[in-house]
């Protein structure tokens, strides 16, 4: 079973799930038609670009990027393939990380500088630039960490983790502004998005010479290990384990009932969006939660999960419930055919 650790257990009793394919097993051509690639996007482009690039080199219909990049910043951009181009939302509000190269409009001792900088890890508020693609509001964002690597002259390079939606371009002004000389970015490289890192990040060519491998020769072990399941895009969101006699259900817009959840992730919040898996550890489909998680470990029945968004086919799970006008029942208890 996948998806056990630091989960309640809402029903021990429930069918062993011995239908559907862990991620981990899915071919390339599935993995096309609902996975992620992480771009080592280049200085230059703009994203839409270079998501076209990609879009072209795999011949893909549905593409998407998560998190817009700046024409001269580099780094990690999630390339969302066939049906997880749903899932473009999630990586929008997954937290980031940067790498900057910020100089100073004179000389400031570096003790100085430090100081100042560390002042503004923690909740900020941030007028979005001029030239930006949002509403010129003042809105609030966490900086997370911010660590100096580097100081040398009027140069200053240091790593930031922030909220999703956090301009490193404004912050660079904020902080040449409080140390008193003014300052602007030089640089800037993004190096995380949610979990997803530079590590795992591709240049085109390689994703343009790893399809043409797979395509040509039948050599797909270069492709396959940079095509991401699109599970990896709800690792930040808890999780609501189905039964096995419930998926089909939910595959058909149902919403889930206690009477079909099998596990769940500790003190979640009604309301609270989260992705509803398989045991083998299969996204289902995203849904509000009806429920806390202690209101569902001490039900017995009513809605857990307010089904919202279905990424899985019906007929992936065996159908073990019976039809009804009152799509309340679909997710019940199971029915066994006979």
């Amino acid at each position: 079973m996948e998806c056990v650790v630091g989960m309640l257990i809402k029903d021990p009793d429930a069918v062993p799930d011995k239908w559907g394919k862990r991620p981990s097993d899915r071919s390339v051509g599935e993995l096309l038609q609902g996975g992620v690639l992480i771009l080592d996007k280049p200085s230059g482009p703009t994203s839409h670009q270079a998501t076209a690039w990609v879009r072209d080199a795999l011949r893909c219909d549905r593409v998407g990027h998560g998190g817009t990049l700046d024409p001269y910043v580099s780094g990690v951009l999630p390339i969302t393939l066939g049906k997880a181009t749903r899932l473009t939302d999630v990586v929008l509000s997954s937290d980031k990380e940067y790498v900057c190269l910020m100089r100073l409009h004179a000389d400031r001792p570096e003790r100085r500088v430090r100081e100042v900088m560390s002042r503004f890890v923690g909740k900020i508020y941030q007028l979005p630039p001029v030239r930006s693609a949002v509403k010129r509001q003042l809105r609030i964002r966490t900086i997370h960490e911010l660590e100096v690597l580097d100081i040398v002259g009027r140069d200053v390079l240091f790593r930031v983790g922030c909220d999703a939606g956090t301009y490193v371009r404004t912050l660079c002004v904020d902080i040449g502004d409080l140390l008193g000389c003014g300052a602007n970015m030089v640089e800037l490289r993004r190096t995380r998005s949610g979990k997803m890192t530079e590590a795992r990040a591709h240049s085109l060519q390689d994703i343009r010479d790893a399809y043409v491998f797979w395509q040509q020769y039948g050599r797909g072990e270069w492709l396959r290990s940079m095509l991401l399941p699109m599970e990896v895009l709800v690792e930040p969101l808890p999780k609501v384990v189905v039964k096995a006699t419930a998926v089909d259900a939910v595959c058909h817009g149902a919403d889930l009932n206690v009477a079909g959840v099998h596990m769940l992730d500790e003190d979640i919040r009604k309301n609270a969006l989260v992705a509803m898996m398989t045991a083998r550890g299969e996204l289902i489909a995203l849904g509000r939660m009806a429920m806390s998680t202690p209101k569902v470990m001490s039900a017995s029945s009513g809605k857990a999960v307010e089904t919202t968004r279905v990424f899985m086919e019906p007929g992936h799970y065996p159908r073990m419930w019976r039809y009804s006008t009152d799509l309340e029942e679909l997710s019940g208890e199971p029915v066994f055919p006979e």
